[in-house]
């Protein structure tokens, strides 16, 4: 094996490569990179058995077609040390080793046999469909947050996509919850897709957004039982699913939240921020004292002391109710208009927050017990 490579592209497909890989494994394969390259390309792959990422590098210098595998975190801190834009020559030296030059730096690494790389094949050609890339990420974005980490209850620690229908019309629908807050978002699909519901785990939904941050374009999608599949232009990640049951989430969407609270987003994530600085751990709550056209927010803490601010609002009711800080600022970094409507109904029954300029998301959040 033998070939060149540019260092930018190089990098990059590693960089990708790091968010898979896990740091501790006990099968040191599974700390390596399987590299391939044939035909003038260049095929990158990691895993961690549960989620394979492969990336193909186009208009590569192939010298001599071959593979081998090589620590992915020592690769990768070596060659974004290179000069950007520089070429890479790679070739490999017998069974155990690969030659890295560049410019005027040698390095040789360790190797393991390829035929050590765990890889599965899977026929993923039924249950197709595309998705365009920005419309998935605004999905996972407005999720992610909510995903639990309690590792108790499997089942929470995902995002649940499933298919559903509204008159003539069919939704791509993403919830989370970690029982204390919860968001929900839906995008319109053309028509009715072969989707059956999936929990996808939070490791792949991090991957997948660091993916499609850097693509404009179409996903191509397809599920089979417990895994599913993703392209994305020149790559592919293919991840095992969360076996579960997830909760049915729309139990708990607030329905007899009248009293509505309408305020300017920045002024509000802004208030909220400074108020809960008093608080070193965040858990105290914030407390909000509602009355005609005027939110107090106030955080009390006896190891720190207090904070308070005012806003004005619109608001026509009197009540006092506090939230984790944290849950609010979360909820309000995702709001994409200049203004957030909070519904409430009383102290102790969680509000229902919307966003006036997508109607598709909507937000539950607890209240804290006084």
């Amino acid at each position: 094996m033998k070939f060149n490579v540019n260092q930018q592209d190089l990098q990059k497909s590693l960089n990708y490569c790091q968010g898979v890989i896990e740091k501790k494994s006990t099968l040191p394969i599974l700390s390596n990179v399987l590299i391939e390259a044939s035909n003038s390309s260049l095929i990158i792959t990691a895993t961690d058995l549960d989620l394979i990422f492969i990336n193909k590098i186009q208009n590569v210098e192939v010298l001599e077609d071959g593979k081998t595998t090589t620590s992915s975190s020592i690769m990768y801190d070596i060659v974004r040390k290179f000069s950007s834009d520089k070429k890479i020559s790679l070739a490999k030296e017998g069974d155990n080793k690969i030659h890295l030059e560049s410019e005027k730096s040698i390095f040789n690494l360790n190797c393991i046999d390829p035929s050590e790389f765990p890889l599965t094949d899977e026929n993923f050609s039924e249950n197709e469909f595309s998705i365009n890339s920005k419309k998935l990420l605004k999905l996972l974005n407005k999720c992610k947050f909510a995903v639990s980490n309690d590792e108790t209850r499997h089942y929470l620690s995902g995002i649940f996509f499933h298919q559903n229908q509204n008159e003539e019309n069919f939704f791509l629908t993403a919830a989370a919850t970690d029982s204390h807050r919860m968001s929900v978002s839906k995008i319109p699909l053309s028509q009715k897709i072969d989707f059956e519901p999936i929990i996808l785990p939070k490791k792949t939904i991090f991957q997948l957004c660091n993916l499609l941050e850097d693509y404009e374009g179409d996903v191509k999608i397809s599920n089979i039982k417990s895994k599913i599949k993703f392209e994305i232009n020149n790559s592919v990640l293919i991840s095992k699913l969360i076996d579960g049951r997830f909760p049915n989430y729309v139990q708990v969407i607030p329905k007899e939240n009248q009293k509505k609270l309408e305020v300017d987003i920045k002024l509000f994530l802004d208030s909220v921020d400074r108020v809960a600085s008093v608080s070193l751990d965040k858990k105290d709550g914030v407390k909000f004292s509602l009355t005609q056209n005027l939110l107090n927010l106030s955080v009390n803490n006896t190891n720190s002391g207090d904070g308070k601010e005012s806003l004005s609002v619109k608001f026509d009711h009197d009540l006092d109710i506090s939230f984790n800080s944290k849950y609010l600022i979360d909820v309000a970094s995702q709001i994409e208009g200049d203004k957030i409507e909070i519904y409430f109904k009383d102290t102790g029954s969680p509000a229902l927050i919307r966003d006036p300029s997508d109607f598709d998301s909507i937000f539950v959040v607890m209240p804290m017990k006084a």
